[in-house]
Parts: structure tokens; C-alpha cells; sequence
């Protein structure tokens, strides 16, 4: 069905190995993402890309979020949280690259997806780069033109639990350049 003209029917198909991984599709994904023509095709192979722990779905999915439409930017943000939990080279890999989109991004869902995955990626992240994600989230949160995305940095910062971040955020509250 991966190899069908019909793009619905290999769309279900990678949901289908999204839902049930084989190890042994792992190389056809990739290829479909990197190659298919059909947007929702790559769509759907990007969100199934995160549930194959595999590291070499790593880099294709960090192609894809420097180079895709929106759509499959979207999921491929998420995915790179479900795969940079498998070890701390994948976190730092895929961390860096959502830094990076969260600045650059047209797209305001694709940001609050890097966001959101970041997040995700937190704990497994070298303080080095636990602090960059935490400037970066209040850049957002003072910067970006979107409210959906400043309130899902808000969100995350929030979720961090970490006293000096709560104390900064109140700090801004207090200064006015929060409501």
C-alpha cells in the first residue's frame, strides 16, 4: 500500500505502521518523507516517524521541519520530541533544530509545536541548553506578533516548575509588560 498511486490509501497505510511500528518500514518512511509528492502523505510519516525510536529517523525529520509546508513542520516538531527522548545526543540534535524553527518559523502552529515539544524534551536536556530554551520561551512570550504562541510559551514556562522561572515571569506581571 506504501507504493499505491492512490494517496489516501498510503496515507492510511503509514498511520497504520504510526499506530503498529515495524522496525522494517523504518527505511520506507523515511523515503516517503523525504520524497513523496502529496503533502499528506509526508503529514502522516512525519507523525509516525515519532513512534520509531530509531536514530536514523532523526536527521529526515529535522529536514523536514527546515523544509516541509506547515502541515508536515507540525507534526514533524512533535515527533522530534517522541524521538529526542531516547537519548540525550537525540534531545540535544533535536533541541537545536527546534530552537531554531521557534525563531525563524512563518507559522505560528509550527512555533507553539516547537514549543510544546521542547518542553517535552526539557528534562533530558544539558543545562546549557535547558537555559537557552527557557530565554528563548520568554523571547516568545515578550516578542512574537501571535498570542496563541505567547500563551503556549507562558504555558511552558509555567509547566517548568522552577521558582526562577515563576519569579521572572511574576517580575513581568509586575513591570506591566505581562497581563
Amino acid at each position: 500500500l506504501l507504493r499505491e498511486p492512490c494517496p489516501v490509501e498510503r496515507m492510511s497505510a503509514v498511520y497504520a505502521l504510526g499506530r503498529n511500528p515495524c522496525p522494517r518500514a523504518v527505511e520506507i518512511l523515511v523515503q516517503l518523507l523525504k520524497t513523496d509528492g502529496n503533502a499528506y502523505v509526508r503529514k502522516a510519516t512525519a507523525w509516525s516517524l515519532g513512534n520509531y525510536p530509531d536514530a536514523s529517523v532523526l536527521q529526515p525529520l529535522v529536514d523536514a521541519l527546515q523544509h516541509d509546508v506547515a502541515a508536515v513542520r507540525l507534526w514533524a516538531a512533535g515527533s522530534l520530541a517522541e524521538v529526542g527522548g531516547n537519548s540525550l545526543k537525540n534531545a540535544e540534535s533535536a533541541a537545536d533544530q527546534l530552537l531554531i524553527s521557534l525563531r525563524i518559523d512563518s507559522e505560528p502552529l509550527v512555533r507553539s509545536n516547537c514549543i510544546w515539544a521542547l518542553g517535552r524534551l526539557h528534562d533530558k536536556l544539558p543545562e546549557s541548553l535547558r537555559a537557552q530554551m527557557v530565554d528563548a520561551f520568554f523571547n516568545v512570550l515578550l516578542n512574537d506578533l501571535e498570542a496563541s504562541v505567547r500563551d503556549e510559551a507562558s504555558i511552558a514556562l509555567e509547566q517548568l516548575d522552577n521558582p526562577q522561572v515563576i519569579a521572572r515571569l511574576k517580575g513581568l506581571i509586575d513591570e506591566g509588560l505581562l497581563v
